[in-house]
């Protein structure tokens, strides 16, 4: 997240494959005093989770104090202002989403138009990394739309205010499976184990999981693995080989397969690539 003082960072998506939710933007603002936007209406909900300071949200002609460590959503259509302390402005971090479940998900975790503000039981800083991760991936969308399954897994699960009994299981479902994924991505797993992990059939996983993010989980752990072997070719002096070793593939070969298949480039000139971009 950025740290000067005015200067932000922002991608803006068009991610609409889920049947659960859509994906519009990603970004950060640190914000310079009594800095304030709107009032505006906007066509997409947004949410905000503050990383530091301070400030307050006016919605519907009636103030929330909001402070570090908390949060605000504004829903799609709905009139918002919203200002930083003069003292102590706040830095934050957004997510624009929309579509069929966005609002039955933030209603789960207690955020309306009448009860705007998300504070959390317990420490939700990992909003913030899940936000930069969604920003440092943009162009992988399977990828992005599992990371705001897990935003809304996340604040759901944290809220003080969340509605027990509206809580869908499909969250807890896809979430396991991605920490499966994360977890064993290094090994020759199938879909069969995480379906097994997670106390389910493949197909009723994997309808779960492609409804959720438009993408089936053995699209998801490529897409995982092709990150994490992407991070090894860029940084580190290991060989091809062992890349795919080390990213669940048996053989250099199949892995070079793949990754020229998600990537458009070959290992090797993958790597020639960044390591020009760094010179």
């Amino acid at each position: 997240m950025p740290e000067v003082i005015g200067v932000d960072r922002a991608i803006f998506l068009d991610y609409t494959k889920s049947n659960d939710f859509f994906l519009f933007e990603v970004g950060s603002y640190k914000c310079e005093p009594s800095y304030h936007y709107g009032p505006i209406v906007r066509t997409h909900t947004i949410f905000h989770y503050v990383s530091s300071g301070k400030g307050y949200l006016i919605i519907n002609d009636r103030r929330f104090d909001i402070r570090a460590g908390q949060g605000f959503v504004i829903p799609a259509n709905c009139k918002a202002y919203y200002e930083a302390d003069a003292k102590d402005p706040w830095s934050y971090s957004w997510i624009h989403v929309d579509g069929p479940r966005t609002a039955e998900l933030f209603h789960t975790a207690g955020l309306s138009e009448d009860n705007p503000v998300f504070v959390p039981r317990e420490d939700a800083s990992e909003i913030l990394s899940i936000i930069d991760d969604i920003y440092d991936n943009h162009n992988r969308d399977c990828y992005c739309y599992a990371k705001v399954y897990e935003f809304f897994d996340c604040i759901i699960h944290k809220s003080n205010r969340r509605i027990q009994k509206d809580v869908d299981p499909r969250l807890k479902y896809v979430k396991s499976a991605i920490n499966f994924i994360r977890l064993k991505y290094s090994e020759p797993i199938t879909v069969d184990e995480i379906a097994g992990a997670c106390g389910l059939n493949r197909s009723y996983l994997t309808r779960i999981f492609k409804h959720a993010t438009g993408y089936t989980p053995q699209s998801y752990l490529l897409t995982y693995r092709m990150k994490k072997a992407s991070a090894l070719l860029k940084d580190s002096n290991e060989s091809i080989a062992n890349i795919a070793f080390l990213v669940g593939y048996s053989d250099a070969y199949t892995f070079s397969k793949a990754f020229k298949r998600c990537k458009e480039l070959s290992p090797t000139e993958y790597r020639t690539k960044h390591n020009k971009e760094v010179l």
